[in-house]
């Protein structure tokens, strides 16, 4: 519970002064206990930004299994990226902070992290095989890679574009980018050919 709400008041923190200007004490105001209490938990605050990187992964990854990766459909694939950027509209502040604070994590900490988000990704992957081995897609494995890697960032562009994107509900936002993604590929296996 004590790190729930150091979390909780790191990531508010974080989002509003951002990583480095955010002091400890401020953190274990926020969280509701001492900074006693913070160090407790913690030795600095790069731990803090690690555990608050690392719980945001956590609940994106657990959220993401409820989509089901055997589909082999553009149905499928479809509800798998609604369901992904409904999670991330759910959890922009999170989000927001991993954008732009993951970059000061420390060297053992950031690989750790952004193995994690290859995992995400490799969700997307899995949706967009299927569709290749039911026929329903025609690419490579570089560009099945690559078709995850857009999919994963256009989620997160939700988040950290989320000003200038604030003309459309994220209802639109999801029709329009799956549109955007599945004609691309059409379009890109015409030009192949």
């Amino acid at each position: 519970m004590r790190r729930d709400q150091m979390i909780k008041g790191a990531v508010s923190l974080f989002k509003q002064k951002g990583f480095h200007r955010t002091t400890t004490r401020e953190i274990a105001k926020a969280s509701g206990f001492s900074i006693g209490t913070l160090y407790e938990y913690i030795r600095t605050k790069e731990d803090v930004l690690y555990l608050v990187c690392d719980r945001i992964y956590d609940q994106v990854r657990a959220r993401l299994h409820g989509m089901d990766l055997n589909g082999g459909t553009l149905e499928s694939l479809s509800t798998g990226i609604a369901h992904y950027f409904r999670v991330v509209d759910d959890m922009q502040d999170e989000v927001l902070v991993m954008y732009q604070e993951a970059k000061s994590l420390s060297k053992d900490a950031l690989p750790y992290v952004l193995k994690k988000e290859l995992e995400m990704v490799e969700m997307f992957e899995i949706l967009i095989q299927k569709c290749v081995d039911e026929g329903e897609l025609e690419m490579e494995k570089e560009m099945i890679h690559l078709m995850a890697q857009n999919i994963f960032v256009q989620g997160q562009m939700w988040a950290f574009r989320r000003w200038a994107l604030r003309s459309y509900t994220i209802e639109q936002y999801i029709e329009r980018q799956t549109g955007l993604l599945l004609n691309g590929i059409k379009g890109f296996q015409t030009v192949a050919e």
